[in-house]
């Protein structure tokens, strides 16, 4: 299959560039992505040798050299990625995270930055180690990165996992006395298999320390392996060798060829010479498969961006709305509690003010009252704080409804209090019986009510229902008016008929009371209706500030759509 077109290529590498940049910084995908992007177009081709700690991997690099380059010893000693390139002279250089650099010849100073402490711990200021090495190999344009073991501590498996995607050809060094372990078998798939990493070479190290029977059994596995795993290498190149690392390195060290090809290092070196020349005529053959595999992987990053987003937006949306419900609902049920309160107080100030109640409770205390001529300060201090309490039960639902529904208050409950009754008295009974009366008269009258004397007139006149009438001695032909109490020759007589018109004046005082009282509370009652029934809107509120959601959500729906475009085009 023809390769895409370069610039198809150039314009995936924008859009993956411009898609994780709105991803979090600190997730591992963001940094694959760029790592992936940077290598693709590098002209240098890098040699990754990795595996767990004393698989031999520096010796087999060290083999490759023909000289101890890099630092090897009877435990795990390489802490940091070393790269390995070319040099006129052997050097290594040092750059720390601080900015600074420390280059010395030779590379005794491998020591002091690239292998692990006491803790077996990586050092945490180093940021890059290199090591520059006249090799002919090197020179072609060709880098070997010796990486940590893979079997020791977290942040030394994240390293080698991120170097790893950064390199041309993996070098997967193996230990044929415990061939493919759980943990080789899960970085070979999670490292690997699913980050489009396919051009991956096994060696098997340390074949030479078994029996002749072994050696066959673990050859035959290790095939099967090999065989398994997809690598894309040229025509005729093997993705599996065996080689003795440590009689290899000693052989070079010696330039005994014999030796070295019995360790299997030739066989070796001659496929990683054909692999790199290969790669390096057709860079994208190893480098595309990852972008490939890796932007789909940024294709659901965004996608999930975009569903969280979305799901941000509906929840602000919901519970706006549900928040506005809330609202219509709690009106409702105040409206509700509202209604009830102010139906039952005023059936309660109603039943109060009928007749019959008011001269149950008060028609006795009014007649004492007018009797003793200190009506007004029994209307004061009696009626009238009781029609207030009667009044305030009532209009404080209607004070409620105002404030809740922020209504205007409607007019007071208000009313004019009948004027006070007056009560003209009759003549009072003659001291002596016998003598004649004339009109107009005055004689003391003793009343059993305790008021003493009192004087009567000729005439008397009672106020009754806002009608006025004449009570005398004197018979009344009016049949529309009451009849007056004639008066009697004897006390007993007399004060009866003066409790009588006392008394009937309070019942007309309480009448008219009643009536007026009534009709201000219907009246009331058609004005408050108008606040309480008030039929209640829908709740309106501004939307919810979501601005800045949908730019990120119109962002990120772009980025994926471009991003989709620029990888069917490489694809074709």
């Amino acid at each position: 299959m023809e390769p895409p077109d370069q610039s198809a290529i150039e314009n995936l590498l924008d859009h993956l560039r411009a898609a994780v940049g709105l991803l979090d910084a600190q997730t591992a995908l963001r940094q694959d992505v760029l790592n992936v992007c940077d290598r693709l177009t590098h002209p240098t081709f890098r040699i990754a040798v990795f595996g767990p700690f004393n698989y031999g991997k520096s010796t087999l690099l060290n083999a490759l050299l023909g000289e101890r380059t890099l630092p090897i010893d009877l435990i795990p000693t390489t802490g940091a990625a070393i790269a390995v390139r070319y040099g006129t002279e052997l050097q290594t250089r040092i750059r720390l995270l601080d900015g600074s650099e420390i280059q010395e010849t030779g590379t005794k100073v491998l020591k002091r930055f690239a292998i692990l402490d006491d803790n077996r711990r990586m050092r945490d200021d180093v940021a890059a180690v290199e090591v520059f090495c006249p090799h002919p190999f090197l020179k072609t344009g060709v880098e070997l990165l010796d990486l940590p073991g893979t079997n020791d501590r977290e942040a030394q498996d994240a390293l080698v996992r991120d170097q790893l995607l950064m390199a041309d050809l993996v070098v997967q060094v193996l230990d044929g006395r415990k061939l493919m372990t759980l943990g080789e078998r899960e970085n070979l798939r999670d490292w690997l298999l699913d980050r489009g990493i396919e051009t991956v070479v096994f060696v098997v190290n340390f074949l030479n320390l078994m029996e002749p029977d072994d050696q066959q059994q673990v050859s035959r596995r290790m095939r099967f392996v090999a065989e398994s795993f997809r690598s894309k290498l040229p025509a005729g190149i093997s993705n599996l060798y065996r080689v003795d690392a440590l009689p290899a390195l000693r052989a070079r060290l010696k330039g005994d060829m014999a030796a070295a090809q019995t360790a299997g290092l030739p066989a070796f070196e001659s496929a990683l010479q054909a692999i790199a020349q290969f790669h390096q005529e057709q860079p994208l053959q190893a480098r595309l498969p990852r972008l490939l595999a890796i932007a789909p992987q940024v294709q659901q990053a965004l996608h999930r961006q975009i569903e969280s987003v979305t799901a941000e937006i509906n929840a602000k949306v919901h519970s706006t709305s549900e928040t506005l419900d809330q609202k219509v609902q709690i009106k409702q049920k105040a409206q509700k509690l509202i209604k009830q309160g102010f139906s039952s107080s005023l059936s309660a100030v109603q039943d109060w003010l009928a007749l019959p109640n008011l001269l149950n409770q008060y028609q006795f205390g009014a007649t004492t009252a007018l009797q003793q001529f200190e009506f007004k300060d029994w209307e004061s201090a009696v009626l009238k704080p009781d029609w207030v309490a009667k009044k305030k039960s009532v209009v404080e639902w209607v004070y409620k409804a105002c404030d809740f529904f922020d209504r205007p208050r409607p007019a007071d409950l208000w009313f004019a209090f009948p004027e006070e009754p007056e009560v003209i008295l009759p003549d009072s009974p003659q001291s002596d019986a016998n003598a004649p009366r004339q009109k107009g008269d005055v004689a003391p009258v003793a009343i059993a009510t305790g008021l003493g004397w009192v004087l009567g007139g000729p005439i008397g006149a009672a106020v009754f229902g806002g009608a006025s009438y004449l009570i005398n001695q004197t018979n009344q032909t009016d049949a529309n008016q009451p009849q007056p109490v004639r008066p009697s020759n004897s006390v007993e007589d007399y004060t009866t008929q003066l409790n009588q018109l006392y008394g009937n004046a309070a019942k007309d005082y309480l009448s008219r009371f009643s009536s007026l009282a009534l009709t201000a509370l219907q009246q009331y009652e058609i004005a408050a209706n108008a606040v309480i029934e008030m039929a209640i809107a829908p709740e309106s509120a501004p939307a919810p500030d979501l601005s800045h959601q949908r730019h990120q959500l119109s962002l990120l729906q772009s980025r994926l759509d471009n991003l989709n475009q620029a990888l069917n085009l490489v694809r074709l």
